[in-house]
C-alpha cells in the first residue's frame, strides 16, 4: 500500500477522475451532440486513456466500474493499457449521493451494502486505490451537525474496508460551488467537514498515514460576490492547516464546477505559497477533459487533435502543481 501512495503522490503529477456513473457521461456527450450508448462511452474513455505519454502527467487514473471491464480500440483491457504506462488504475466505489432522508436539502451517499464483495472484486480487475464522495451543500441552516457527522463515519468505514482488502481510499468530501455563501462561509464548512472526516477516521480505526484526501478549494458560492485568486489559495491553505494531520500523505484537489482556468490559477496560487507537510497533487474531471470533449465531437477524425489538447491541459496543471504556470 505505501508504494501505491508514493506511485500515486509522485512529485509533478496528478490523477486523472475519469470516473464519471454512466449518467454523467451521458450528461457529457449529449453536450457535444453524440448519442449515449457503451460504445460511445467506451470511446469517450479511449480517448483520454490511449492519449500518448499521459505517464509523463498522470500517476493514478480513477475509473468507473464500466470502464473496468472495458478494452481500447486494440482490444487491450483499460487496467492494462495503464498499468503497462506505469499509471495506477483506481475505481470510483460508492453508488451516488441521494437525499438525506429528514434533512431537506442534504444529502448522503450510499454503497457500503455490499462494498467488501465489490472491493475485493475490483481488487483482482486490477485497481490499487478507490474513491468515495460525498457532498456538503452551504444553504440557509444547512449543512446540519448530522449531515456532516453521517457522511464523515460512511467515509472512514468505507476507508477502512478498502486498507483491510489493500486498496488506498481516496476521501471526497465535496464542499459543493452552488450557492450564495461567501469565502469565510465556504472556509469554515470546509474546515469542519475535513476535520469531522479525520476525527472519524480515527474512531474506527483508520490508518490516517495510508488515505490520501481529495478536497474542494475554499470557494464563494457561484451566486456570491467573488474572491481573489490569493484570497482562495490563503483560504484553502489555512483550512488544510487547520483540518488535516500531518500523517496524512497528500492532499489533491478537485476542479469542482470550477472552467479549466480557474481550477489551474487557483491551483497555481495554492502552492505558491508556504511549505506544507502534504504532497499536493490535482485530480480533475472536466477541467482536463471539457476542453478536448468539445473537439473530438464523437468523431474519429478530431481525435488527435483532441489529445494534443487533453495533453496541453495536462502540462498546464503539472506547471500550476509546482506554482510555476
Amino acid at each position: 500500500m505505501d508504494k501505491i501512495i508514493e506511485l500515486l503522490l509522485a512529485k509533478g503529477k496528478g490523477i486523472l477522475a475519469a470516473d464519471e456513473s454512466n449518467r454523467t457521461a451521458a450528461k457529457r456527450l449529449s453536450s457535444v451532440s453524440v448519442e449515449d450508448t457503451e460504445e460511445n462511452r467506451r470511446l469517450y474513455r479511449n480517448l483520454f486513456l490511449s492519449t500518448p505519454d499521459i505517464e509523463k502527467y498522470i500517476s493514478g487514473v480513477i475509473l468507473y466500474k464500466e470502464t473496468l471491464g472495458q478494452k481500447d480500440n486494440n482490444g487491450v483491457s483499460f487496467v492494462e493499457v495503464l498499468q503497462k504506462k506505469g499509471i495506477v488504475p483506481g475505481i470510483k466505489v460508492d453508488l451516488g449521493v441521494k437525499d438525506f432522508p429528514g434533512l431537506p436539502g442534504e444529502k448522503i451517499t450510499e454503497g457500503l451494502d455490499g462494498l467488501r464483495g465489490r472491493v475485493k472484486e475490483y481488487y483482482k480487475k486490477g485497481a490499487r486505490f478507490a474513491k468515495w464522495r460525498a457532498v456538503i451543500t452551504i444553504g440557509e441552516n444547512i449543512p446540519t451537525r448530522e449531515c456532516i457527522h453521517t457522511n464523515a463515519i460512511i467515509l472512514a468505514l468505507y476507508s477502512k474496508i478498502c486498507q483491510e482488502e489493500g486498496l488506498v481510499p481516496i476521501v471526497e468530501p465535496e464542499v459543493l460551488l452552488d450557492g450564495k455563501h461567501s469565502i469565510e462561509r465556504a472556509e469554515e464548512v470546509t474546515t469542519n467537514t475535513i476535520s469531522e472526516v479525520f476525527y472519524q477516521a480515527k474512531r474506527y480505526s483508520v490508518d490516517r498515514s495510508k488515505m490520501i484526501l481529495k478536497t474542494s478549494m475554499v470557494l464563494p458560492g457561484k451566486e456570491s460576490k467573488e474572491a481573489s485568486n490569493e484570497e482562495i489559495a490563503k483560504a484553502t491553505v489555512r483550512t488544510l492547516k487547520n483540518s488535516v494531520p500531518e500523517e496524512v500523505p497528500g492532499v489533491v484537489f478537485l476542479s469542482g464546477g470550477q472552467g479549466p482556468k480557474e481550477a489551474t490559477e487557483h491551483l497555481n496560487e495554492i502552492t505558491k505559497l508556504e511549505p506544507l507537510p502534504w504532497e499536493l497533487a490535482f485530480s480533475y474531471a472536466r477541467a482536463l477533459q471539457g476542453p478536448s470533449l468539445e473537439i473530438w465531437r464523437g468523431k474519429e477524425e478530431n481525435v488527435k487533435a483532441a489529445q494534443e489538447k487533453f495533453v496541453e491541459r495536462l502540462k498546464e496543471s503539472v506547471l500550476a502543481d509546482k506554482g510555476e504556470l
